[in-house]
């Protein structure tokens, strides 16, 4: 059984590249993607991914928001998937506002790949 999972992050080229370094694990499958935090909740409510993995700071709707309401109860679905927040600035606030909303963890960007795959 594989763990499924979607990319939200607002450069093409960073989805691009997480999606080709999960797809390659063989417990991992990218069930999609989107550019911005209101189209990720929508293709998690679409297709019940495991984990999403989020950018925290993205245009129409950050990912904070998005994780708030991915994982509040009485948004329309009892699918709640973890959540890991992918970010560039290490800045404690973000840290502690994306564990206060329920996410799983959180990651730089230029973490190694290796986690990303282990997280």
């Amino acid at each position: 059984m594989s763990i499924r999972v979607i990319i939200v992050d607002d450069q093409a080229m960073v989805r691009a590249g997480f999606a080709a370094l999960l797809a390659a694990q063989s417990d991992i499958e990218v069930v999609g993607e989107a550019p911005d935090g209101r189209q990720g909740v929508e293709v998690s409510r679409r297709t019940c991914p495991d984990v999403v993995l989020m950018d925290v700071r993205m245009p129409e709707m950050d990912g904070l928001a998005a994780a708030r309401e991915l994982l509040s109860p009485g948004e329309g679905t009892d699918h709640r998937p973890k959540v890991l927040m992918l970010t560039t600035f290490d800045v404690d606030d973000y840290v502690y506002e994306a564990l206060r909303v329920g996410a799983s963890g959180f990651l730089l960007k230029d973490a190694p790949p290796a986690d990303l795959i282990a997280a």
